[in-house]
């Protein structure tokens, strides 16, 4: 954005000092102006020799004296001649594309953290001009038309942010239904339909699970194949789910619970017996939300409503 013609347009809108010049520059969302204090004077200077602007000394009796700068009609002119001429292609950057671009050198927490860090940053953005704006941006309103075009200004930068925000999010959302899908891929499962309910029994996973997200995965799963039964067998299961001190085993099955997903898991008796987890699932068994049993007979039961 050339500097001079920034200052003609605020002072054809009114006079002003070199200082006002600048505080209505730096507060402007749209002119994107980032110079020093002594470019604004130089272009004064420059403006003021070519006579395109005039400028008075403005007397105050307890304050410093202030130079007051105006348009003149050639001024107005010369804005009217450069805002007829041909616009420039506005000039794309975004270093996060380029950041984007080589974002396969990192594993999937990194860049979910890299996305997310984005967004929060981007979220922010757009929180803060929606507040300044709020709160009224100066603008002439010297008649409806100018009111409606300063209007789309605003409208223009409110949508970029708001475009950038519903696309990163769209990549996170993206990226986690494409983790899904490959942990489904690595999952052994199939949907078990006897003609009155089905449920999703999962024989063996490539990790086994140990996660709260985990245990969100197996939810999804099931609701995409629009049964709320779940039917586990042990090998899913990671050593740490029969440690209760890790806390693992209570927060998967919380989130099942939460979900609404009936589960059976199909544990061997040795496993059953392990430290305290018999008692928790003595306790479970005493529910209707999950269970633990020996045989896979007895889980399918239990999971249908026959015991």
């Amino acid at each position: 954005m050339s500097i001079q013609y920034a200052i003609l347009g605020l002072l054809s809108w009114k006079p002003a000092t070199g200082y006002e010049l600048k505080k209505m520059i730096e507060e402007s969302p749209t002119m994107y102006w980032s110079g020093n204090n002594n470019q604004i004077y130089k272009s004064l200077v420059k403006l003021l020799n070519e006579g395109l602007v005039t400028n008075e000394i403005q007397h105050q009796e307890s304050s410093p004296s202030k130079k007051i700068y105006s348009i003149t009609p050639e001024g107005r002119a010369r804005l009217k001649e450069w805002v007829r001429s041909e616009s420039e292609i506005p000039e794309f950057k975004n270093s996060f594309l380029i950041q984007l671009a080589w974002a396969d050198h990192l594993d999937s927490e990194e860049l979910s953290e890299m996305l997310a860090s984005y967004e929060s940053r981007i979220s922010l953005q757009l929180i803060f001009h929606q507040e300044k704006i709020k709160r009224g941006i100066p603008s002439p309103n010297r008649n409806e038309r100018e009111t409606f075009l300063w209007d789309k200004i605003t409208e223009n930068l409110l949508t970029y942010y708001q475009n950038e925000l519903e696309w990163v999010q769209s990549i996170r959302k993206e990226l986690l239904e494409r983790i899904q899908m490959e942990e489904t891929r690595t999952m052994n499962y199939k949907m078990i339909d006897n003609g009155v309910e089905k449920y999703l029994e999962v024989m063996s996973v490539q990790n086994p699970l140990r996660t709260e997200q985990d245990a969100v995965d197996l939810v999804a799963l099931c609701l995409e194949q629009e049964s709320p039964l779940l039917l586990l067998h042990g090998e899913v299961l990671s050593e740490d789910f029969f440690k209760l001190r890790t806390g693992i085993a209570g927060q998967m099955i919380q989130k099942w619970i939460n979900y609404r997903i009936k589960t059976a898991a199909v544990i061997p008796k040795e496993l059953i017996h392990q430290g305290r987890f018999k008692e928790m699932a003595v306790e479970s068994n005493r529910s209707n939300h999950f269970g633990v049993f020996e045989s896979r007979e007895d889980a399918v039961n239990w999971l249908l409503g026959k015991q």
